[in-house]
């Protein structure tokens, strides 16, 4: 069936409504619930030093852990995605890591505590470029950056509704003769398992079998992302063709140190809180919830300005800056050097930190899926994620061990300071290869 020319915008427009009514809910449920998961334990942190015996450090570990994990499956789960589809995979990955999300509540100690980490990030490996992956295949370049932000905002969002939640989840201690943090990953575990349960029902593979796409809708939608073949391709192949791809090495790179900082503030924001005098967990988590705003907003707003700036370079060097001048900022105030020693204001500055450390993320991601597609881009998409979580475990290691060794919480944000440094560093050469990658490779 050919489509006239003059029809194909919008045919496209009609799909595009569907794939945002009928698939992304979905995924962003998925994503929103994974990451509660993987990240309630900042909030228990408290909880699990009390009664589990994880002080600062074993908590930065355990907590960094899982993305080691993360990251050695983050290429053969999509490796197999593409093998068996999006439908039976993500299913998949949303019930395991649901079950050892509730295994967590069984933490007796950090040995436990570190094995149960490195499982759930081996369940949840996958998950996020697998969604990128999908994007690509449902919508049009000029979209992809704004359906990642969104992506990525749920992500944001879902501390803002979990740091509360997990506050008076641990309020209840001694409920059904549990603990605090056993109540938390019990309750929040089970989401996951019937997510996934309702995703293996529900959710088509690609356009080719969605049954509400028209076979116009469907024609064109392919055309978009190219037809999809069947993945074959090794480990070694796949780190060899990203290794030899500048524009994949840099991202990756440069997604390092980003998620260095991200990680570091999501995992320890509770802890500068508590070095506040804050004590009530409720109001804890109510308090860190400000600081997730500000990360749902760069998330969500930044994207749509792309258009406007330019390109995504353009507004990558203006919030990789900006994440520097408001660390600085933060230091500044909790030394009262130039600024009031105000907590209010720390946690102001604070999310605006996160405000431009997490807008950094869809400009990056949005760049890429301009210019890797097919193959490449499921691959490629899958090694920055990889390489990138070396960061998110580093991240709440480092914190942990420099919260441990100075008693200051407020210490540990000079490594988003220095890490962020480090990213904008790399951004001239990622300007340079990014110019020379202006077209898509398949």
């Amino acid at each position: 069936m050919s489509i006239a020319p003059e029809s194909r915008p919008a045919v496209y427009a009609a799909a595009k409504r569907k794939a945002i009514v009928r698939l992304m809910p979905l995924l962003l449920l998925a994503y929103f619930i994974a990451n509660i998961n993987r990240t309630n334990v900042s909030i228990a942190k408290q909880n699990l030093e009390i009664h589990a015996g994880i002080d600062a450090a074993a908590f930065g570990l355990g907590a960094g852990l899982f993305f080691v994990t993360y990251a050695i499956f983050e290429i053969p789960s999509n490796m197999v995605l593409r093998r068996v589809g999006a439908r039976i995979w993500i299913a998949r990955i949303a019930v395991s890591w649901g079950i050892i999300s509730v295994a967590l509540m069984f933490t007796t100690g950090p040995v436990y505590f570190y094995i149960v980490r490195m499982l759930l990030g081996a369940a949840e490996a996958g998950i996020f470029p697998a969604i990128l992956y999908l994007i690509t295949r449902w919508f049009a370049q000029e979209d992809r950056g704004k359906m990642s932000g969104v992506v990525l905002a749920t992500a944001a969002l879902s501390s803002v509704v979990a740091a509360p939640a997990g506050g008076a989840l641990l309020s209840l201690e001694g409920l059904f003769g549990l603990h605090g943090y056993q109540l938390l990953f019990l309750l929040e575990g089970i989401p996951a398992i019937i997510i996934g349960i309702i995703i293996f029902f529900t959710l088509p593979s690609g356009p080719e079998d969605a049954a509400w796409l028209t076979e116009d809708e469907r024609e064109v939608v392919l055309d978009i992302a190219g037809e999809e073949q069947p993945g074959h391709e090794t480990i070694g192949g796949i780190l060899r063709a990203a290794l030899a791809n500048p524009l994949i090495v840099l991202a990756a790179v440069f997604y390092v140190f980003n998620m260095l900082a991200a990680y570091g503030i999501i995992f320890f924001t509770p802890s500068i809180i508590f070095a506040m005098g804050v004590e009530n967990t409720f109001h804890v988590g109510l308090i860190a919830a400000i600081v997730s705003i500000g990360s749902a907003a760069g998330l969500l707003i930044v994207p749509r300005l792309i258009p406007k700036a330019g390109g995504e370079m353009r507004l990558l060097w203006c919030t990789t800056g900006a994440t520097i001048v408001t660390a600085a900022l933060f230091l500044a105030s909790a030394a009262g050097v130039g600024l009031p020693n105000s907590h209010a204001l720390q946690i102001g500055i604070l999310a605006l930190v996160m405000f431009f450390v997490s807008a950094s993320q869809p400009l990056l991601w949005s760049s890429l899926m301009a210019r890797i597609t097919g193959a490449v881009a499921a691959t490629g998409l899958a090694f920055v994620s990889m390489f990138g979580q070396i960061g998110s475990f580093i991240g709440p290691y480092a914190f942990g061990l420099v919260e441990k060794n100075t008693g200051d919480a407020n210490a540990s944000v000079w490594l988003i300071l220095a890490a962020t440094v480090c990213g904008l560093a790399l951004l001239p050469l990622l300007a340079r290869v990014l110019g020379r990658a202006a077209g898509p490779t398949s």
